[in-house]
């Protein structure tokens, strides 16, 4: 059986396929085409990333089963053109928070749970939560936008003079450099209830568009007065900012635990979902034994919920699948590598062997060089995972500035992961399960709080992403050989692209990355370059 998922049409939007009960291609659709998009693409179809899913999993449109499409949609010419290109197929329409759902529980390691899903707004919500058995979801409860704890972070993102819908997670980590002074006024803006947040609109104001559109109520209460904020050059003074994250972060963090309840096991998705500190918030401070959060929780991620949903409740299939990895995009066989590379005027070295490409890597990253690390398939998702990756090591002092002043081009606050092996991991960092996939923060153990100095966050956290050998097996021998080398089976990890782009896909694209950044090295396969 065929499933087709599609989602995030209206931002973020993605396909996958679900084939026989396995997840075997995910792909957003900015990554294939390299632009941020607000919409799939002319049509409204993300036409490049369903086109690539089918042939990831070897499959003709005739062959589809089921189009499962996650809400909202444009207008109806998108089912007509879906029924024009899948005319056998059963078309399967799932409601926007519902698909987001299925995609955390579904996806979880769980057979009971409850289900909680966040975002800024989707089909008039901004959440709902779901009490979770087998292969049901039972509707507890719903959330409605406007009053959304994802719509106030957003506002705040824009009154940091950031984009909202796009820079929240430069929030998030602002927000480890602040206190809790206004904490509690962010808390009386969400009026939480036992039916969830009610925002307090005497804070905002329709008469101001920018930053946020907040009254002077709010900026009184910040200690500032509204036209004077208005008119800075910059907005809100820099001495404000950190304060002001910390508030909306830590409000939200409190908001979200009264509204996820207590219980043994919970799943978490939506767009809410993306912020490492609110997962690491839930995983410690929530009642629950056990917390998953679906890596891929924004838009992009309800194309696979909108397959699950369909598998599990359209055709009544109860086996669950297995989120194995989320490599689920296109990889490149060496020869269309070597041809990439050819066209460009390139020189190169072959690696013959995977011992001889390690080796290599691991001298590059002992002399303190910076190194774009692309194989296999593609990561789905926001975050690098080791195949779409720039690595450097942590034993260089100057790492973290070097990747966040000549390669990434970003702010100092800006951290970079630690990967490590996941059965050493525990030597070196408490970590909890969704480190598997970058979703959550840890906490460096005392005796390598210096060593890992230039990758913390405050109060010792790092972004910490474990590495299994069965899901990554030649980034974990990498891993191995780092810490053979130099004692130390640790390399810091931020995602493979540049200047606000998408993650690098193909061979061309890492090719602009390499010789647009100050990277030193780049492995593509086999294929070793250095400038």
């Amino acid at each position: 059986m065929i499933i087709l998922g599609i989602g995030g049409i209206l931002g973020d939007a993605a396909a996958a396929i679900l084939r026989d009960g396995e997840l075997v291609a995910a792909v957003e659709e900015s990554k294939l085409v390299r632009r941020r998009l607000n919409w799939g693409g002319a049509s409204g179809l993300p036409e490049h990333s369903i086109a690539m899913c089918l042939q990831l999993a070897g499959v003709k449109p005739p062959a589809v089963d089921a189009v499962a499409v996650a809400r909202p949609v444009p207008d109806s010419d998108f089912y007509a053109q879906l029924r024009a290109q899948f005319p056998g197929s059963r078309l399967s329409v799932v409601d926007h928070h519902l698909a987001h759902a299925a995609s955390a529980y579904f996806a979880s390691p769980f057979d009971d749970a409850t289900v909680l899903t966040l975002d800024r707004g989707g089909d008039f919500r901004c959440g709902s939560r779901w009490l979770a058995q087998g292969s049901r979801m039972t509707l507890d409860q719903e959330y409605y936008a406007p009053d959304s704890p994802g719509d106030l972070y957003g506002r705040v993102t824009e009154l940091l003079g950031l984009e909202a819908n796009a820079d929240e997670h430069k929030v998030q980590w602002m927000s480890m450099h602040g206190d809790d002074r206004y904490k509690d006024l962010f808390l009386e803006i969400l009026a939480l209830s036992d039916n969830g947040p009610r925002l307090d609109r005497s804070y905002f104001t329709s008469q101001r568009f920018s930053r946020g559109g907040f009254s002077a109520r709010f900026y009184d209460r910040l200690g500032l007065r509204a036209a004077e904020a208005e008119t800075e050059a910059e907005g809100i003074p820099d001495a404000l900012r950190p304060h002001i994250a910390a508030g909306v972060q830590r409000a939200v963090e409190a908001a979200v635990i009264r509204m996820a309840g207590a219980g043994r096991n919970l799943c978490f998705a939506g767009g809410l979902g993306l912020n490492a500190l609110l997962v690491s918030a839930l995983e410690t401070r929530s009642g629950y034994q056990n917390v998953f959060v679906q890596p891929a929780a924004g838009n992009a991620g309800t194309a696979i919920g909108a397959a699950l949903e369909t598998w599990h409740t359209a055709f009544a299939q109860p086996r669950r699948v297995a989120l194995s990895t989320l490599c689920l995009g296109p990889a490149f066989a060496a020869a269309e590598i070597k041809q990439a590379l050819e066209n460009c005027k390139l020189r190169f070295r072959y690696m013959l062997t995977t011992e001889g490409l390690i080796e290599t890597a691991v001298e590059q990253l002992s002399e303190n060089k910076i190194v774009a690390w692309m194989h296999g398939r593609m990561e789905f998702g926001a975050r690098a995972l080791g195949n779409r990756s720039i690595l450097a090591s942590p034993l260089d002092p100057y790492s973290t500035e070097n990747l966040n002043i000549f390669i990434k081009h970003r702010e100092q606050v800006r951290k970079f992961a630690a990967s490590v092996p996941a059965e050493v991991a525990g030597e070196y960092f408490e970590a909890g399960p969704n480190a598997r996939f970058l979703a959550t923060v840890g906490r460096v153990k005392p005796p390598y709080r210096e060593r890992f100095a230039a990758a913390l966050l405050a109060d010792d956290l790092v972004r910490v992403h474990t590495v299994d050998r069965d899901e990554n097996p030649l980034y974990w021998k990498l891993l191995h050989a780092a810490g053979a080398a130099t004692g130390l089976p640790v390399l810091y990890n931020t995602s493979f692209n540049l200047f606000g782009e998408p993650l690098v896909c193909t061979p061309r694209d890492a090719v602009r990355s390499f010789y647009s950044s100050g990277i030193d090295a780049m492995f593509v396969g086999q294929f070793f370059l250095q400038k």
